[in-house]
Parts: structure tokens; sequence; C-alpha cells
């Protein structure tokens, strides 16, 4: 079956917390020699929220910039989605959060959360356009919003400097000018382990010890791991994608990706035509935003002008499960 879909993107918005953290913060932060930070991970600085700019708070923000730019009221929407990493809380969902931010608390308009980590957009996305090709829904707000500082562990510096907090938000509508001519997304389960938060679910509670708990709560990562497991997959994965899409890589004129790390986007300059050029890098000033990531990079590409008309757009990344998605879309 055909995964070929249109729709028209009405309207960004992205969101920066105010505090900021330097390169030379993360040095004195994870105790590594002075200059470490920008010279082996590629760090310029990073934004952190503060504890009143909450995930929800941050999605606000940014959903009603994108409605404004769309020039749409919020009562006009048929559906909310959450594509956050990391939820505000396990319950309720935080697309409902929004909705009450919105002033939409009362409206019935469905509101509900997808989590894929680093790629929920991507799923969102999918699922918007499914909703679209059903006739289900013609206008859509898809928010994300990461707030990576709440659980770092700075002792692992591989697995804090990378991530920056942040939130992002775009306005799709249905029948638009945009057509995403394909969509691939294949999960790694027997590597599940190499990324990971084990509490605040059913996993860790606190009953079984709060020290347990606390620790469970950190971020971990096994950063050179992660990195074969999903680089030796990519070009396989990246050669369907293509093939499903009926492209050729040189075809590809802009590159969406998940900032992940600095490797990361190095590699995949390096596995496509021209790749450098080609490819939007925002990971030295604002970093890995987890689910934020791919939404915010595609907002700011749309706001330099780089999803031209006709031209070929690779929206690409991978995520903890291990998980690697793609799409592909003509603008």
């Amino acid at each position: 079956m055909s995964l070929e879909r249109c729709f028209g993107i009405a309207g960004t918005g992205t969101y920066l917390p105010r505090g900021i953290v330097t390169a030379s913060d993360y040095d004195r932060l994870t105790g590594l020699p002075s200059g470490q930070v920008a010279e082996k991970f590629g760090v310029t600085q990073r934004h952190r929220a503060a504890p009143d700019e909450t995930t929800s708070w941050m999605a606000d923000q940014a959903a009603r910039r994108a409605l404004s730019e769309a020039g749409w009221e919020p009562q006009s929407l048929d559906v909310i989605i959450s594509a956050c990493g990391v939820m505000e809380q396990p319950i309720p969902s935080t697309a409902a959060l929004v909705q009450r931010r919105l002033g939409l608390g009362d409206s019935g308009i469905p509101a509900f959360d997808i989590n894929a980590t680093c790629l929920s957009f991507l799923l969102a996305f999918d699922r918007v356009l499914a909703g679209f090709a059903l006739k289900e829904w013609r206008r859509a707000l898809i928010v994300s919003a990461d707030i990576a500082s709440a659980a770092l562990d700075f002792s692992n510096p591989e697995a804090s400097v990378l991530f920056g907090d942040g939130a992002a938000a775009i306005a799709l509508e249905a029948d638009g000018p945009h057509r995403r001519l394909a969509h691939v997304f294949r999960t790694y389960g027997h590597v599940a382990d190499l990324c990971r938060i084990e509490a605040g679910g059913t996993r860790l509670r606190p009953a079984d010890g709060i020290d347990r708990f606390l620790a469970g709560a950190k971020f971990r990562m096994d950063g050179p791991g992660l990195f074969r497991a999903t680089s030796r997959r990519f070009p396989g994965f990246l050669d369907d994608l293509l093939g499903a899409a009926g492209v050729a890589s040189s075809d590809l004129h802009c590159i969406i990706p998940h900032q992940a790390s600095r490797a990361a986007l190095e590699h995949l300059k390096r596995s496509l035509p021209e790749g450098r050029g080609k490819t939007l890098d925002m990971f030295a000033n604002v970093g890995n935003l987890i689910a934020t990531s791919i939404p915010f990079t595609l907002a700011q590409a749309r706001q330099a002008g780089r999803l031209k008309a006709g031209e070929l757009g690779l929206i690409v990344g991978t995520s903890a499960g291990v998980s690697l998605g793609g799409a592909v879309v003509r603008w």
C-alpha cells in the first residue's frame, strides 16, 4: 500500500529556555579539563529550563507561536498530539496539560501522547497524515517539549553534555502542497538497555528503596554501543527508505536530522552526496533536544527558507529502543 500522503505546514513555533550553560560550565560540572567539552563533544552551549519552564508550559509557548503563524484559533484544532521524549508526569498525558494551557480544557478536542523517545515526532507525524487520509481531521497540532536536564548525570560526560532543553510545535493541515513519499520505522529491542531511564514507571518503585529509585531516575547511555548499533544498520535502512520513495540519495536537497551527537551527524553527512551542505546542524548551540530535536530542526529549516517547493527533503533519526526512522517529503 502506498504511504504517499498530502499535507501542509501552516505554522511552526519553537521555544528555548532562558538559562544557558556554556561549554566552560560543562567542563566544571563534569570535572573535565578546561576546553575538553568543546573539543571532544562539539558543544558550545545548551539551554536549560528553570523550574517554572515546565514541559507543558514550554510546549504551550511553542504551540501559540505555531498557531499565530498559521492564523488559527486554538478552538479550530481537530487534534492535539504531544510527541515528547519524556512526559511531564506519568498520568495524565502531557497533551491533556497542553490542551488545558491553550484554554481548551472543556473543548473535547482529542489530545493524546505518542512516545518513541527521540523519534516521537516522526510517529506523531505519521498518525496525523493517516488521520488526514481517513478524513478524521483537517487541522492538527503536534507539540514536542523535553527537559533533558532533569535527569542528567554529569559523572558521565557523554550522557550529559550532549543534551539541551527546548520545545517545538508544528501546525499541520490536510490537502496541502507537500507530499510525504515514504516512511520507514524499525526497532531493535535486543539492545534496549543501551539508552534508558528506569524510574518513573512501574519498574522501580519508591517502596523498593528511595536510593535505588533516585539512581534509576538518572539517564543512562552507552554512547559507543548506541552508535555501533545504529550506524551499522543505517546504510540498509536508508536504502530501503529512499527505495520506497523512489528517489536517489543525490536527489535530496535538505536533510532534517535528529541532532543526536556530533559523531552521529558527521556519519550522516558522510553517508549522503553533498551531505555536509544539505544537512541542518544545530548541535553545537542547541544540542540533542530528545524528541523536540526533529520538529525544532524542521521549524528552523522552514524559517530559513530551506523547504523549497518541489524539492526533496529527508527527515531522519535514531532513538532509544533502539529505533531508526525517517520520511522522504517533496515540499
